[in-house]
């Protein structure tokens, strides 16, 4: 490989590198939502489903 290919790997593994890096730092700090938006209560539908029968 020449110079301008490993230069260009090098660069191009740094950015993903990074980014996930960053991602992970990101994750780290804020891992879960402060606020969510109305109507998040278990409203129990599972309690309603359609009857289920082996026949």
């Amino acid at each position: 490989m020449n110079g301008d290919a490993i230069l260009l790997m090098v660069l191009s593994l740094a950015v993903v590198w990074g980014g996930l890096l960053v991602s992970i730092l990101a994750l780290r700090a804020r891992s879960e939502r402060a606020d969510y938006p109305p109507g998040g209560d278990d409203d129990h539908r599972e309690d309603d489903a359609i009857t289920e029968r082996d026949t």
